[in-house]
């Protein structure tokens, strides 16, 4: 005679679902990755340096001042290209995000694979981090000595 089922112990599921293999798991993490492909491909296709293309910055047009985000289009054309002195040029601070959120990707897309979660837990400090840096970055582009910022 066999020995009882232990009552605490429930019984396997038949139909328990199974876990996602990897190639599910990446699904997220590639179609961000397609996202923003296409984003620099429609940029590097269509260049910014051109006039008509893009509509132009409100800031610069009204108030003659270079805001943080001038010259992100042509960084990103110029990136597409493999230019990363001109990108460099055009917007540093564009081209820092960019290495960021490429260093940001690459380790979701790994923590994915493995199955495990990835979390940004970025708090009230961090917000007032960038913040501060986009105002840093936007007065010094202005000041005459911060003239090599400008794009």
């Amino acid at each position: 005679m066999s020995a009882p089922a232990d009552p605490t112990v429930p019984p396997p599921a038949a139909d328990a679902p199974k876990p996602p293999g990897p190639v599910r798991r990446l699904a997220v993490p590639a179609g961000v990755l397609a996202a923003v492909v296409a984003g620099f491909a429609y940029v590097g296709t269509v260049d910014p340096n051109e006039p008509g293309h893009y509509p132009a910055c409100p800031l610069l047009t009204y108030a003659g001042i270079w805001c943080p985000g001038c010259g992100g289009l042509r960084s990103a054309h110029a990136v597409w290209h493999g230019e990363l002195a001109t990108a460099l040029t055009a917007n540093a601070l564009a081209v820092a995000g960019y290495a960021l959120f490429a260093v940001c990707w690459l380790v979701w897309a790994v923590r994915a694979a493995r199955g495990r979660p990835f979390r940004l837990a970025l708090g009230p400090v961090h917000a007032w981090a960038v913040g501060a840096a986009l105002v840093c970055f936007g007065v010094a582009r202005n000041m005459p000595q911060g003239a090599w910022l400008h794009p």
